[in-house]
């Protein structure tokens, strides 16, 4: 009568081999999936910043802050226009939580009883609408916290240059055009003047 302890053996190198054996066969996968490219809006932008933080709402109606979402905030500066713009994203769904440009208006207040946070209002985008928002965002350190409110205040310091360059320029251009209008109108007044005697000398010739 066979050991049964020697018939599992013999099972469990013939299992084994079976295992290791390679037959060659390649399984299909039932489902292809094809690469997409995921564009995020942020392609022709660079980063100027890039930290982690918690970013909360000023509810008008409840009078009270409301959390809005933890995750990275960005200072994005477009390459063609220089402009700078604010995006936070929440961590694990990467729904936009807030997005606006920053400008000469924007001002960054210290948060009362927390060196970590500041607070700030603009005409945010986050909602596919534009709404007068206020915020507050709290960092991990009192280090980042300066470091965002800083870089904020000179990105506002630089556009209300800007907007002061872009303003002298056309005040510049529309000075021009309103000296090229009248130097013509001059010349018109002169070529009128010059022609008029000529018809009248042609009548008193007639006469």
């Amino acid at each position: 009568m066979a050991d049964p302890a020697e018939h599992r053996e013999e099972e469990e190198e013939a299992a084994a081999a079976g295992e290791e054996e390679d037959t060659g066969a390649q399984i299909a996968p039932i489902v292809k999936l094809e690469e997409v490219a995921i564009t995020t809006g942020e392609e022709d932008e660079d980063v100027l910043l890039d930290m982690k933080a918690k970013l909360y709402r000023f509810d008008k109606d409840g009078g009270q802050w409301k959390e809005r979402g933890t995750g990275a905030v960005k200072l994005l500066k477009h390459k063609e226009t220089a402009k700078v713009r604010l995006v936070m994203r929440q961590a694990k769904t990467l729904k936009i939580c807030a997005n606006h440009l920053v400008v000469a208006t924007t001002k960054m207040q210290e948060h009362a009883g927390s060196d970590k946070s500041c607070v700030w209002h603009a005409l945010d985008f986050a909602d596919c609408e534009l709404k007068e928002e206020m915020f507050a965002i709290r960092f991990g350190s009192v280090e980042n916290c300066k470091k965002f409110k800083d870089l904020v205040d000179d990105i506002a310091e630089q556009q209300g240059k800007n907007e002061e360059k872009e303003s002298e320029e056309v005040s510049s251009a529309a000075e021009l055009v309103e000296k090229l209008t009248v130097t013509e109108g001059k010349k018109e007044e002169q070529t009128e003047k010059v022609e008029t005697p000529a018809v009248d000398d042609k009548k008193d010739a007639e006469e």
